[in-house]
């Protein structure tokens, strides 16, 4: 997970599974350009992008120009822009050490178009990185992160209970949605009401489904659907803004006090500047997107991976035994979930929550049995370096890693006290719209778990 704009590496700056997408204008007609090609007009190759990925095979792409152009790096074009795509460690480790050096955020037309207001168009990405940056480490840090962590645990508690409980079989991914979505509403801009948090959460899902899409504004097209989702959210956030700032001019904010968005009100630059509330609106929903559409197609593919290797029980087990019936998690117990997060990080490994890279092993992989689900190979120092980068790294690591990582093992606690399960469809097809998608939503047979 990463925050707006260093998770919408999408087609941009992928590093979750060792590729990177790197933008380019074309400066010099005698500029060196990498081998390969653009494909059509505007369109480019996000067609044949998009249809392996639906096929389930998103790898092919990338392989099938790795064969014929360079195992290093090649260019395409997607999503209307000119692409270089390096691969590999290497790519990696060039990102995070060239930073603000040979390379810079950035944020392809189209994403823009979606998401943002029409003023934000033209702004630059760094720019736009380096404002919302200054407003995280505050709210991200593990100190503040810890007091979340009860809020944490009551949601998840509250959403299993409601929405798992009462059935025997319940698809995940779906679930896994409403879940990180909702508790992204609470914390960072203290939305309760379900009937609110739904509002946010159906446009969300147009936008989402067609960030990836090709840039074609024409009605009944994904593209279309998601500049629609995006001004129904702009308009949704302007209005909880505009509320919020009357709370405070009130002085009736104080229970809100300490979430993200009235930390953002509040907050002024060194020229005592404040950021307007489209500005304000922009950032929210690139946050609501980085904080949950990853972070809940983790969560899935961990219930997926558990549902045949559940070894993960008994590290939690001994932590639910220690708590009474009304405690919550705390800091002290998440430090205890060690190969909880192993096999989180397994998860992610095998089944990246965002395009980018995949799990097939290339030159400068070096993974044993890269296919076999293992969690051991977290322990000790981990993989190697820059071969499994879900949070980033050098300057553009994703200020969310925390919060990621205590969002996953909270659900994963829960979950795994509560239930057991098996997977109602072992074969189902997984495909990538961006991130991967079980075709049925990841249907499980449930068990209430008797300690």
């Amino acid at each position: 997970m990463d925050f707006f704009p260093n998770l919408l590496h999408l087609a941009l700056l992928s590093i979750s599974f060792s590729l990177i997408f790197l933008f380019y204008k074309q400066k010099s007609t005698r500029a060196k350009f990498p081998p390969g090609k653009k494909g059509w007009p505007i369109i480019g190759e996000t067609l044949e992008f998009v249809m392996v990925g639906r096929k389930g095979t998103p790898e092919k792409f990338i392989n099938d120009r790795m064969t014929k152009y360079s195992h290093d790096v090649f260019q395409t074009s997607l999503l209307g822009e000119n692409l270089a795509v390096f691969c590999g460690a290497s790519g990696n480790k060039f990102l995070f050490s060239k930073e603000n050096k040979y390379v810079t955020s950035w944020w392809p037309r189209s994403m823009k178009k979606a998401l943002l207001f029409p003023e934000a168009l033209g702004n630059s990405s760094k720019e736009e990185s380096t404002i919302m940056r200054s407003f995280l480490p505050e709210f991200l840090k593990p100190e503040a992160l810890q007091h979340y962590i009860p809020i944490m645990d009551s949601m998840a508690k509250e959403h299993l209970e409601q929405d798992w409980s009462p059935y025997n079989k319940v698809n995940v991914f779906p679930l896994s949605k409403k879940y990180t979505f909702a508790l992204a509403c609470r914390l960072f801009m203290s939305i309760k009401d379900p009937n609110h948090v739904t509002r946010f959460a159906d446009p969300f899902a147009l936008v989402t489904a067609g960030l990836m899409s090709v840039p074609i504004n024409f009605p009944g097209t994904a593209f279309n659907s998601a500049i629609k989702g995006g001004k129904v959210i702009r308009h949704e956030l302007l209005s909880i803004i505009k509320q919020r700032k009357k709370e405070l001019s009130e002085n009736k904010g104080s229970s809100a006090a300490h979430d993200l968005l009235t930390r953002m009100l509040l907050a002024s630059d060194e020229n005592g500047r404040v950021m307007n509330e489209k500005e304000i609106a922009n950032k929210i929903i690139g946050l609501l997107i980085a904080s949950h559409d990853t972070t809940s197609t983790a969560i899935t593919f961990v219930v997926n991976y558990l549902a045949e290797f559940p070894q993960v029980y008994h590290d939690q087990k001994e932590i639910a035994k220690s708590k009474g019936p009304k405690d919550l998690l705390n800091w002290d117990d998440i430090q205890k979930m060690k190969y909880s997060w192993n096999v989180a990080c397994e998860a992610m490994r095998l089944s990246p929550p965002a395009q980018g890279a995949f799990r097939e092993a290339i030159v400068d992989f070096t993974y044993a049995d890269p296919e076999k689900f293992d969690p051991s190979r977290f322990d000790g120092n981990g993989p190697t370096p820059y071969t499994f980068v879900p949070f980033g790294g050098g300057p553009r690591m994703c200020p969310g890693k925390e919060y990621a990582r205590l969002e996953i093992l909270v659900f994963m606690h829960n979950v795994v006290t509560k239930f057991k399960w098996e997977k109602a469809n072992p074969n189902e097809k997984i495909t990538y719209n961006p991130s991967p998608i079980p075709v049925n939503g990841l249907p499980v047979n449930l068990q209430i778990r008797e300690f």
